[in-house]
């Protein structure tokens, strides 16, 4: 059992979920995920994260090894103060993991294709961009691909957000909008003022749904600027007094209606 709180181990885990934890979660390949839902996920999943060690108290071994037993990773027994110490949690539940992060084909779309994006431009909040993701898996969408400038996807807090749909759908970081806009699809982006209404979008082919920025909205960069007309602003509409919506349900509305989107 590992018990000491100067284990290298336990070093290895807080680099990973530290505040400058990206840097280390690039250079290692590695993230880590707390709890038995990730665990369970990643056991079930085909082509998701793969665990390359299970930290778990006795506790948490005794609760579910059953699951735990199933895992072909190292499976290693911690103290309830190293666990503390390896968590990112208020009230841990005594498990661990450290994931490899995937390395997936990155999408190719054809004019025949019929796919689904999410694309999160220069998105900050770990919570909306882990629900955000969480949306697309429940709805179909083929992956999500994330803006530079945006929080890490690996981070613990949205790790936690996705509540194990990391291990569902591909994300793609570090993608240029104007990597996408050569895509042979239609592009669709919120915004309040826009004339079309979400419920008349239709498509004969792949769609991309784009999000900005919480607070600012999509970057306006000259670069992006110049692309604007291949992108469809919707708006959805709201009768009630609400001025507007969080980013991660306005996201989760404009998905399940991209779910069922009509073609033209």
């Amino acid at each position: 059992m590992i018990e000491s709180l100067n284990s290298p181990h336990v070093g290895r885990v807080k680099a990973l979920i530290s505040s400058r934890g990206a840097k280390e979660r690039n250079e290692a390949g590695l993230f880590v995920a707390e709890g038995i839902q990730c665990i369970k996920e990643a056991l079930n999943s085909d082509g998701g994260p793969a665990l390359q060690t299970i930290y778990a108290t006795n506790s948490a071994i005794e609760k579910h090894s059953s699951i735990i037993n199933q895992a072909q990773c190292e499976i290693l027994s911690i103290s309830d103060d190293v666990a503390r110490a390896m968590s990112d949690t208020v009230t841990p539940q005594g498990l661990i993991a450290v994931c490899e992060i995937p390395q997936h084909s990155f999408p190719q779309v054809s004019s025949k294709s019929f796919s689904k994006f999410v694309y999160l431009s220069e998105v900050q909040d770990p919570g909306n961009a882990g629900t955000i993701i969480r949306s697309a898996d429940a709805f179909g969408f083929d992956a999500v691909l994330i803006s530079p400038n945006s929080v890490d996807v690996y981070s613990p807090k949205v790790v936690r957000s996705t509540v194990g749909s990391l291990w569902h759908i591909p994300v793609f970081q570090g993608v240029n909008l104007q990597e996408i806009l050569a895509w042979d699809c239609q592009f669709i982006a919120l915004d309040a003022t826009a004339e079309t209404p979400l419920s008349k979008v239709r498509a004969d082919g792949s769609i991309v749904a784009i999000f900005g920025n919480e607070a600012r909205g999509l970057n306006t960069s000259q670069e992006i600027t110049d692309s604007k007309n291949s992108i469809l602003p919707v708006r959805i509409p709201m009768p009630g007094n609400a001025e507007s919506l969080n980013l991660s349900a306005a996201a989760s509305i404009v998905m399940y209606q991209l779910a069922n989107i009509p073609t033209s």
